[in-house]
């Protein structure tokens, strides 16, 4: 098989080297790919958004088999123009990837087929905001419409955070045309989990649970990023609980994106909210994770080729399970210093050996430029590992991120270990 991966990021790589691995796999592609993702695969420079030109590409190739990373290709209607074409793509058409990339689409769905998720209200203006956030209490959760990097989703603690907001999303528009209308939505208290499977359509099969850190900063403190780590097994999520998720939140999308003239195929990703009243869907995502990817991908058993053409396919056929390694894995993600807001850019990059086969480095934001390797990107590498336990392996990631260096690299210093002392409490479940 001749394979092209879209993307660029820490996801990109991973699946890059996932996809290495498959013996269905003899030649790799990757647009626009990263420094990393050289070492796996011809790099090709086409931008994520340019999906004309890279139809064109799969096509001169004949691609077998299209994989895409990233949201922003997918709403835009690259699976469209592939299909046009007789082109093999894993992911969903533009029009189901709304579920993404509209939040007011999403949250009108969910209402529609009965989906658990918190109330909202959908505002167009700072008046209805303000008018909206009368009706909820604080904290309150502010969510621009469309797609943010990450960054699109606030919680206020009072009024006064609530209209400094509002006043950066109408006013400055720092979000641009993503931010024309926004959610204002309940707070849900809980655990947060990323409820992960790929689907034919009308078969879904789970990918290993993750727990991802989206906030800045330890102790889950600071703005919202793309994602700070992950590990996986989540610890959050039992079985009993993922059964429950399976059927009241991932077969009503699925049949209801069908009944919308959707169907949907390729990844669908539920971010949900725990709740003491049971699973709440805060999000969809139309993609894999980042970072739930570089540990999914640590742990997965099957052939990722075999597996993504069999849903490009539009058949998943008789695979009634996806099969993982017993090892759990985790990573943290290392930034740089002012991420998710302003932050340098074209630091060097340094990466000193590791000696170890169990922990691998994806990187993110890292270009070759004039021979040395340097940043271009908030989120610049994501270091991983697999271990025999969830505490073996964050102890070698934590071991071996010091060893990626570069000025104002930044990482969070906790990522996984409320899970573990929780763990030993019996205050979360165990998957």
């Amino acid at each position: 098989m001749r394979v092209l991966v879209v993307g660029q990021g820490a996801r990109e790589h991973a699946l890059c080297w996932k996809l290495k691995q498959s013996p269905l796999v003899h030649e790799l592609y990757a647009a626009p790919g990263n420094a990393g993702i050289a070492s796996v695969a011809d790099c090709v420079q086409i931008g994520v958004a340019d999906i004309v030109e890279l139809a064109d590409f799969a096509e001169k190739l004949k691609m077998d088999l299209t994989v895409v990373g990233p949201e922003l290709p997918l709403t835009l209607g690259i699976v469209d123009e592939f299909q046009k074409r007789g082109l093999a793509i894993f992911g969903p058409t533009r029009l189901a990837a709304e579920l993404e990339g509209s939040k007011v689409f999403s949250k009108d769905f969910m209402r529609k087929y009965d989906i658990p998720t918190a109330a909202a209200w959908t505002c167009n203006s700072v008046d209805e905001a303000k008018a909206a956030l009368k009706q909820t209490k604080y904290p309150a959760v502010l969510k621009v419409d469309g797609l943010a990097a990450g960054k699109g989703v606030v919680i206020v603690e009072s009024a006064r955070e609530a209209d400094e907001y509002l006043h950066m999303v109408f006013e400055e528009k720092k979000f641009g045309t993503a931010a024309t209308r926004i959610l204002v939505e309940e707070f849900l208290a809980g655990e947060e989990v990323s409820f992960i499977v790929v689907t034919d359509g009308k078969k879904a099969l789970p990918l290993a649970p993750v727990k991802d850190y989206k906030k800045a900063f330890d102790g889950d403190t600071g703005p919202n990023t793309g994602g700070m780590g992950a590990h996986s097994p989540a610890v959050v999520l039992g079985a009993s609980t993922a059964a429950d998720i399976m059927s009241s939140v991932i077969l009503p999308t699925l049949q209801g994106m069908e009944a919308e003239g959707r169907p949907y195929t390729g990844v669908l990703y539920a971010g949900l909210m725990l709740t003491a009243n049971g699973p709440r869907v805060l999000e969809y995502n139309c993609r894999f994770g980042d970072p739930e990817t570089q540990v999914q991908m640590l742990r997965l058993d099957d052939d990722l080729a075999e597996v993504c053409l069999r849903v490009a396919r539009g058949n998943l056929g008789d695979l009634k399970a996806l099969n993982f390694r017993k090892e759990a894995a985790a990573c943290v993600v290392i930034a740089v210093d002012g991420y998710p807001d302003d932050f340098p850019k074209g630091q060097e990059v340094e990466f000193d050996p590791i000696a170890d086969d169990s922990v691998v480095v994806f990187h993110a934001g890292v270009v070759k430029r004039g021979g040395k390797l340097v940043n271009q990107a908030g989120r610049v590498v994501s270091v991983c590992a697999r271990a025999a336990s969830l505490s073996e392996a964050l102890a070698k990631v934590y071991e071996a991120a010091p060893k990626v260096r570069f000025e104002g690299a930044r990482y969070r210093r906790d990522i996984g270990y409320r899970a573990l002392e929780a763990r030993k409490s019996g205050a979360w479940a165990v998957d």
